[in-house]
């Protein structure tokens, strides 16, 4: 013990203190994980190399980084200071601080590893914005108070431990010459870790839980927060921008009753007469196919989803643009691929674009975005009500009209009763009507009104999956017993799947969600079985109408796709995903391109050589979108 003593009787001892620490709990961290993923490891000793080598080089990186107060403190302050009372209480205070910020990011990676299977992200990010939300989530899902109190008797506790190592009695001084050596060179880490050490560098391995386990949260978090903006130019391979019009333009052109006018831009001229159906969308929160029974669930946990799927049209072969809500609502609404980083959604500069809901308003349709939650989170409001669409959310409802709440929003009982009233209000106008309503149940805490199925609420996913079926059952009896009702399309669809994790990047089975065209007397029981894309739904609905509109839209109507046409489109927030003739050609940056065979049933996928013509048809639909988005050529035509 004398012998420890003695080597942390150095001036900047307490940093090197700190990096052990961060270190030690980095790597208890890491081996947790790992062991809640066993399964899904691809176990070599190259794998268990690349997990702990470049772990423990992120680790380090992270310590650089919050070593950087107390290498100042240390370095700036004379001895005669730091031999006082104070200065020791202060040095105790920032161990206590740095020990509980360790224990709370753990836990807080366990959660979110047990939530995504991802260390930290652009969706960790993404949630900082919206403290309230999230913040009410983790209470309402976890003992948040129990937790932290642990968590602060054991920073406690460390400190005491370490209290002589911390603030050494046989303290050695330095001139402060000396002092700014050592402090420089230590300063000079964090400087070199920012210009050398690369994001990619854990990015090693096939399996994406090694690679994911072989970063470091807090180092993540940070790349995360700085890069949440991916340019496509500078990071995704391109091709010269009129080369990708001409694909572009003539694979959209290709479908029958089409005339290109420019970019993506054609005129969209059915022959048959406009039919001005009412069409209520509805969005359900992580709705994946393995829930339902149609797709082989045997649960029974969507009994009123198995029944309008039976009665209506089920499309079996449809895949989501991304992993979270704006996504998918991006893909809805703008039926654009998804452009890398953030959702247009969220984005500036995203006013007065050519949406579904404006397509609808000047066929003098009323457009309507309802939402169970507060219209500020994600940006809802300020988009829908910007492009085409009036924005209802829960606020419209009194304290009475609400049976319960939590902190996403209102049950998806009282958000279809909300739609209802708003409906009827249409009809009493002569106004018809298109309804994007976004369901909320089905998000942890997974809690929802008591009584309504026989699962208790705040048990599982299964409980919220059936409390949302459950609520979607009644919306649907109860808008049968109104006058609009025989002339409503209702299309039930997710805005993704419930998970997205998978043993490689892009895992194809956590993107394929269900959809269900339901309008008896209009629609016969049937099942569509084509490779359909998130971004497709808007174009099919229109279809289906026989519209006769100016199209700005990436995607097509599938009732009229030639089975050479069929594609999809997934990704993440900077992998691109372009399914095509059962291939998936994935853009990465640092212009990365690679094709993978991926097993539909399994995630999985095997590395094949790059076609050219599928190569430069990926680049181009995701270069196009970014090119059109950036110069403002989206926007509706005034």
């Amino acid at each position: 013990m004398n012998k420890i003593t003695k080597f942390f009787s150095h001036r900047f001892s307490p940093v090197l203190l700190a990096v052990i620490l961060l270190c030690t709990v980095s790597l208890m961290t890491r081996i947790a994980l790992m062991l809640f993923s066993v399964h899904n490891i691809d176990w070599s000793i190259a794998n268990v190399v690349r997990i702990f080598m470049i772990g423990i080089l992120y680790d380090m990186a992270a310590a650089s980084f919050a070593c950087i107060p107390i290498v100042i403190y240390l370095w700036i302050f004379p001895a005669r200071w730091y031999r006082k009372k104070v200065s020791r209480i202060l040095l105790f205070v920032y161990f206590f601080i740095v020990v509980l910020t360790l224990m709370f990011n753990a836990v807080s990676e366990w959660f979110f590893w047990e939530e995504f299977s991802v260390r930290y992200n652009f969706i960790a990010v993404d949630y900082l914005v919206y403290t309230t939300e999230v913040i009410g989530n983790i209470r309402q899902s976890y003992p948040i108070n129990t937790i932290l109190a642990i968590m602060i008797l054991f920073a406690v506790a460390v400190v005491f431990l370490l209290r002589k190592l911390i603030w050494p009695v046989n303290y050695v001084e330095q001139r402060f010459k000396k002092r700014s050596v050592y402090a420089l060179l230590l300063l000079s880490l964090p400087l070199l870790v920012y210009f050398g050490l690369s994001h990619k560098w854990k990015y090693l391995s096939s399996n994406q839980y090694v690679n994911e386990l072989s970063g470091n949260g807090m180092y993540d978090f940070g790349f995360a927060f700085w890069n949440n903006q991916l340019d496509y130019n500078t990071f995704y391979k391109t091709l010269p921008i009129s080369k990708v019009t001409s694909i572009i333009q003539h694979i959209l052109t290709e479908a029958t009753d089409t005339r290109k006018i420019s970019y993506t831009s054609r005129i969209v001229d059915n022959k048959q007469p406009e039919n001005k159906m009412n069409v209520v969308l509805i969005s359900v929160e992580s709705l994946s196919t393995e829930f339902l029974g149609c797709f082989g669930n045997n649960q029974h946990i969507t009994p009123e989803l198995d029944k309008l799927a039976e009665t209506g049209m089920l499309f079996t072969n449809l895949y989501a643009s991304g992993t979270r809500t704006v996504r998918g609502l991006e893909a809805l609404s703008l039926c654009i691929p998804p452009t890398p980083g953030q959702s247009i959604v969220k984005r500036p500069d995203n006013r007065n674009l050519f949406t579904l809901g404006s397509v609808f308003r000047s066929k003098g349709y009323h457009s309507r975005f309802i939402y169970g939650g507060y219209g500020y989170f994600d940006n809802m409001t300020e988009f829908f009500s910007n492009n085409g669409y009036e924005v209802t959310d829960r606020s419209a409802l009194s304290d009475s009209e609400i049976h319960y709440s939590n902190i996403w929003g209102v049950a998806d009982e009282d958000l279809f009763t909300l739609s209802i009233r708003e409906l009827d209000k249409d009809y009493q106008n002569a106004k018809p009507f298109f309804a994007q309503i976004m369901t909320v149940s089905n998000h942890r805490p997974y809690t929802y009104p008591e009584g309504r199925i026989d699962i208790p609420s705040k048990t599982s996913r299964e409980g919220a999956v059936k409390y949302t079926d459950y609520a979607i059952g009644k919306f649907i009896r109860e808008a049968s017993q109104k006058p609009w009702f025989s002339n409503t399309l209702f299309i039930i669809v997710a805005d993704h799947c419930a998970s997205s994790a998978g043993k490689v990047e892009l895992p194809v089975d956590k993107y394929h969600i269900p959809m269900i065209f339901y309008a008896p007397g209009h629609i016969a029981p049937s099942r569509f079985e084509k490779l359909t894309a998130q971004l497709d739904i808007g174009p099919t609905i229109l279809g289906y109408l026989n519209f006769r509109y100016e199209s700005k839209f990436f995607g097509h109507d599938v009732f009229k796709m030639e089975d050479t046409e069929q594609r999809a489109f997934i990704s993440t927030y900077q992998s691109l995903g372009y399914i095509r003739d059962g291939k998936l050609v994935v853009l990465d940056p640092n212009k990365k391109v690679n094709t993978f065979r991926p097993d539909f049933k399994t995630g999985g996928s095997t590395k094949i050589p790059n076609d050219e013509k599928l190569t430069n048809e990926t680049i181009s639909y995701y270069q196009l979108a970014s090119f059109l988005y950036q110069k403002k050529l989206y926007q509706q035509e005034r």
